[in-house]
């Protein structure tokens, strides 16, 4: 067959690249996968593709103006942190994620990490293990109903969330400096300041990208205004949360425990300290995965690349400015504006 276009796929999480090679396929594009997933090796193939496709690992400023022609980057998720977004913009690329799937089985993930906060679940799981078959271990349990849940970050997830927690009796606390009265009143939480959300939440689960201003958000000095008996969730990006921070917070009992299915360091060393800590429960990067999402993750990150290779408007551009740059590199949407 012969292809008009090239697509990079840098690397992917699921067992094939079958849904992103058949949607591609269909506006003549051939999909190359690296294969050592090294800045080295993008930086090779970034001359000759029109489109790259990334997961996790990153796309950086040299393999970004590596990529002569490239005329779009689409992410595998909704994230943008391993992108060079700023280069890509001022050299016309269009960049494009799908921030709209998952949302179920993320929210989903937080609630159960909650639970196993709240109950002990995972506590309980490896004591009996252990042969000691008792209730008196870890800090007391109290009734969730009534407790609240803080949330930090309000888009599609954390409203997700906001059903669910609510049927578990929890008032719900949000910040965001996005959200407004309007939108909190409509989802039925209050609206707070972030210091007041860390004073008065029992629950605080993170469902904010990744940015200069998240980064590093949970500090020392946020720990010590937390609750004794508090829990943190992520479900977010690691580099949220100062890893240091948490783990004297939880050895120095400033907070109860915390469920992470995201670290700074992913997978993390084998010396990682959190890991021998039976106060933080621990997922592998896997709140965002089924059958059901991995599939329309798949076929939707494809396709927005393919509508773009196509001068065709992508659904979810996330560096909209570059559709009126002079610097754009797919003519056909500039004409369209």
């Amino acid at each position: 067959m012969s292809y008009k276009y090239k697509v990079m796929m840098t690397d992917y999480a699921w067992p094939s690249v079958e849904p992103e090679r058949g949607v591609l396929g269909e506006v003549g594009a051939e999909l190359i996968v690296a294969e050592s997933g090294t800045e080295e090796e993008f930086i090779e193939l970034a001359p000759q593709v029109d489109g790259i496709l990334t997961c996790w690992l990153h796309v950086t400023t040299a393999v970004v103006e590596a990529a002569k022609k490239c005329k779009v980057i689409g992410r595998c998720g909704i994230g943008l942190d391993n992108i060079d977004v700023e280069t890509a913009t001022a050299l016309g690329m269009v960049v494009t994620n799908v921030p709209a799937y998952c949302i179920d089985e993320v929210s989903d993930h937080t609630m159960a990490l909650l639970l196993s906060c709240a109950r002990k679940i995972n506590l309980f799981d490896r004591t009996i293990k252990n042969g000691d078959w008792t209730r008196d271990v870890g800090p007391a349990m109290r009734r969730i109903r009534g407790q609240k849940l803080g949330i930090v970050g309000f888009g599609k997830i954390g409203k997700a969330i906001v059903p669910k927690a609510k049927a578990f009796g929890l008032e719900v606390l949000i910040y965001s400096p996005r959200a407004t009265q309007e939108m909190a009143e409509e989802h039925g939480v209050t609206l707070v300041d972030f210091p007041e959300l860390l004073t008065e939440s029992d629950f605080i689960t993170i469902h904010a990208p990744l940015n200069p201003e998240t980064e590093g958000l949970f500090t020392e000095g946020a720990f010590r205004r937390m609750k004794p008996t508090a829990y943190l969730l992520n479900t977010a990006r690691g580099g949220i949360i100062e890893t240091d921070a948490l783990y004297n917070a939880l050895t120095g009992g400033e907070i109860a425990g915390a469920g992470l299915d995201v670290l700074a360091e992913e997978p993390p060393q084998p010396d990682e300290r959190l890991l021998a800590l039976e106060s933080a429960i621990l997922t592998p990067h896997a709140a965002f995965t089924s059958e059901e999402s991995t599939y329309d993750l798949e076929v939707t990150a494809a396709a927005e690349v393919a509508r773009v290779l196509m001068g065709q408007m992508p659904e979810s551009v996330v560096n909209p400015e570059v559709l009126s740059s002079p610097t754009l590199r797919a003519k056909v949407l500039s004409q369209q504006q």
